[in-house]
């Protein structure tokens, strides 16, 4: 199915509005979910600034003549198919029109700190008091409740603090050992993806009882989940995982190798792969000997076995190896840069890269939602917003105020 066609077809949350109180990145990648899945996604952004993540460039969207416009690509990566709308949340009127809008919507998102839109009558219990159905997911670093929970959260802090970066880096006993975090906010976008299941299933429950809740989505709590494995190794042996570089705790070889003229990643998952290994590359007798004939005995000889297929690998090209190796069914690839991942002929032919027209940049390119469903649409037709694009076509369309009321609330500077 490609890109065009997914984007005629209907869409799954069409029913669905959500007013979105969130920003940077956790939020915002659950919000553009929902409205990839076709939700109303209502982004509410603070008068004359918005979102922080417009303000994070360069680089920045081009327009036709290849100058730069006010769109951070940051932010053009997780508020797509939203409309926004400016709001003055610490006046009385904007929380009036806040509580007001609510009563339209079924999502209320939101990632400030805990207790903070308390004092502006937008927590839970007085959004619960207008709307009983209502679902309401807060993410912040912590959780509403623990003694961290008053602290702010960020991801290179959590990704640290959760574990994620005692096990990410090279071997401390190898050159260039040590911590090292992943090369994108993993703990935000895996936030807001638990994030969108939560929403998913409590609108589910919604729908067969009629009742809403609210829904406590914790940085933390994300990344010690997503451990996975070495949570696991971890809670079974007593001993702490270790960094392992591009090798593997668990499984021999599955790492990456230099070759002639570049580097290769193999990852044989079972013997029968190891054995295709080393007799594609000429070197059956590592398969048959009695050190390295499983995978268990060639994790605890991995030092002895791992510099012998090192000189091994080093004979051939990179090409020569993923050619030979594909040839015989052992899972192995180059590593690409993100310039040789868009020009991925397998990239390309899922349309992963799109278009989409733009007010001041003529078009914006994005990376497509990874969701394909044969019913309904995984992707907007509509590029992320300008700031306040949308303000008064919902304060007329959903709340029915007339331009002398909208002109009045600009006036005040309160939209």
């Amino acid at each position: 199915m490609t890109l065009t066609s997914s984007a005629a077809l209907p869409k799954a949350l069409g029913h669905i509005r959500v007013l979105d109180l969130s920003r940077v990145l956790a939020g915002p990648w659950c919000s553009q979910n929902l409205a990839d899945l076709g939700a109303d996604v209502i982004k509410i952004e603070r008068p004359g600034h918005g979102d922080d993540t417009r303000a994070w460039g360069p680089p920045y969207a081009k327009d036709e003549e290849g100058r730069d416009t006010s769109e951070a690509a940051y932010y053009l990566a997780a508020n797509r198919g939203k409309r926004s709308v400016t709001v003055d949340i610490a006046s009385s009127q904007g929380q009036a029109l806040l509580r007001e809008l609510v009563r339209h919507c079924d999502v209320v998102l939101e990632n400030f700190k805990v207790g903070h839109l308390a004092r502006y009558g937008l927590d839970y219990a007085t959004l619960k008091g207008i709307k009983p159905d209502l679902v309401y997911c807060s993410i912040t670093g912590f959780g509403q409740d623990g003694p961290y929970a008053h602290r702010a959260g960020y991801d290179f802090l959590i990704q640290g603090m959760g574990g994620l970066m005692s096990v990410t880096g090279e071997r401390d006993d190898l050159p260039g050992g040590g911590p090292q975090k992943a090369g994108v906010a993993l703990t935000d976008l895996m936030t807001g993806m638990y994030a969108t299941v939560a929403v998913l299933a409590a609108l589910t429950q919604r729908d067969r009882t009629g009742q809403g809740q609210h829904i406590d989505m914790a940085l933390l709590d994300t990344q010690v989940a997503m451990l996975a494995n070495m949570g696991s190794n971890y809670l079974n042996s007593g001993k702490p995982p270790k960094r392992w570089g591009n090798a593997h705790a668990n499984i021999v070889p599955y790492q990456t190798f230099a070759c002639a003229d570049g580097h290769i990643i193999v990852a044989t998952g079972n013997d029968g792969q190891y054995q295709k290994f080393v007799e594609a590359g000429g070197r059956p007798e590592l398969a048959s000997d009695p050190r390295f004939a499983s995978n268990p005995l060639r994790v605890q000889n991995r030092d002895l076995l791992v510099p012998m297929l090192a000189e091994m690998v080093k004979l051939r090209s990179r090409d020569a190896w993923i050619d030979l190796l594909e040839s015989v069914g052992v899972p192995c690839g180059p590593i690409n840069d993100i310039g040789d991942v868009f020009a991925n002929p397998q990239v390309q032919a899922r349309e992963v890269a799109f278009e989409l027209p733009h007010p001041t940049a003529g078009k914006v390119k994005l990376v497509r939602n990874p969701i394909r469903m044969s019913g309904t649409a995984a992707t907007s037709d509509k590029a992320p917003p300008l700031l306040g694009q949308h303000t008064d076509e919902v304060l007329a369309g959903v709340l029915g105020l007339d331009e002398a009321e909208i002109a009045a609330l600009r006036g005040k500077g309160v939209v």
